[in-house]
């Protein structure tokens, strides 16, 4: 989970283009709301995630490269969407939505009124994913960042070596007829390392709580390799994922689910594998530092792109974050907000699946 919100609040001035209330962030202009997290009549939603999506705003407005992950999540939403670029005159406010590079369909929301213009990012990366379109750095007078990996800790490697230490961990094991275990989340991560992986390794399954997310992004038009689910396979038959992959979420650790694999070795991916002892703490044999989150680099970077003379820190290392942008001669606050826990996402459909509870 990430770190408490800090006691740093930003000092809200009459004209300001979004404010905080307790719904969420405000834009007075528009009479919306940005990923609310109380019901609301309407809500303009960076990306999928369960602490940004949430049930029970009246109308949703979204990127449309996430429009099925969303509905996929939402069942039933009244939801409107964007291309990415694609303005939207609300109220007295002019809106539009830019890739984030976070997850797919994940955007930034542009908001232009009265000659000012402040950007709310959501949750955002800047390295490479094929499964998502690439961030964009969008010029403002004001920008809402995060700030989840706001400590110079949190580097990330080049993503293509960390998926080059997965293929090497996963082929070693299928060797010596081990299935390889990865528990990772099951909204973006997940689809992000079946992207990237070498399928002519062996074959790969899912958790039927990672299937679902599968299903919308190939509905999106994201290539990925062919993937059997895990209850498809008779428990007797634990030959099939001898030298197979196996993606699950992290609620499946632990569970009787995984006693249909026999002999099998796992590893956690998450950013937070950057943490000393962070693997042990799991409980798992590796740790892949893989993260969908800016890294400290990355924040810099973004924040620097922006233009932003003024900026503002949502959720994560909070206060070093806002300590480090007004030494650099920034603006710098923050809005106290309930975004950030990883794990409610990655577990929002992670029960186990049911024909495991009943396996020996």
């Amino acid at each position: 989970m990430d770190q408490p919100p800090g006691r740093t609040h930003t000092a809200q001035q009459a004209d300001d283009l979004v404010v905080a209330r307790p719904e969420g962030l405000y834009c007075p202009a528009g009479d919306f709301y940005i990923d609310p997290w109380r019901p609301v009549e309407r809500a303009v939603i960076t990306h999928a995630h369960s602490d940004h999506a949430r049930v029970g705003h009246q109308h949703y407005l979204a990127a449309r490269a996430g429009a099925s992950v969303l509905r996929s999540r939402l069942p039933g939403i009244a939801l409107h969407t964007l291309d990415y670029g694609e303005p939207l005159t609300i109220g007295a406010a002019r809106v539009s939505l830019h890739p984030a590079g976070h997850v797919l369909g994940s955007a930034q929301v542009r908001i232009e009124c009265a000659g000012r213009v402040w950007v709310a990012s959501g949750d955002y990366k800047l390295e490479a994913d094929p499964t998502c379109a690439a961030f964009e750095p969008v010029p403002c007078d004001t920008f809402i960042s995060e700030s989840t990996f706001g400590l110079p800790i949190y580097r990330w490697d080049a993503p293509q070596s960390v998926f080059d230490s997965i293929d090497s961990w996963w082929r070693h094991n299928a060797s010596e007829g081990r299935a390889s275990v990865l528990f990772c989340y099951s909204f973006g991560k997940a689809q992000r390392v079946l992207a990237s992986v070498d399928a002519a390794i062996g074959p790969i399954f899912c958790h039927g709580a990672v299937e679902p997310l599968n299903r919308a992004y190939r509905d999106a038009g994201v290539r990925l390799p062919p993937i059997g689910l895990v209850s498809d396979i008779a428990a007797k038959e634990k030959a099939v994922f001898k030298q197979a992959l196996i993606v699950a979420p992290p609620s499946a650790q632990n569970s009787a689910w995984l006693k249909r694999f026999g002999d099998y070795s796992d590893a956690f991916a998450s950013g937070w594998m950057r943490l000393r002892g962070a693997r042990r703490r799991r409980g798992v044999d590796r740790g892949f530092v893989l993260s969908d989150h800016a890294d400290w680099p990355g924040l810099q970077t973004a924040i620097r792109e922006s233009g932003a003379a003024r900026v503002i820190v949502t959720h994560g290392s909070i206060e070093p974050m806002v300590r480090w942008l007004n030494e650099q001669g920034l603006q710098a606050s923050a809005f106290e907000t309930q975004y950030g826990d990883d794990t409610v996402e990655a577990d929002a459909a992670g029960a186990d699946e049911a024909p495991a509870t009943s396996e020996s």
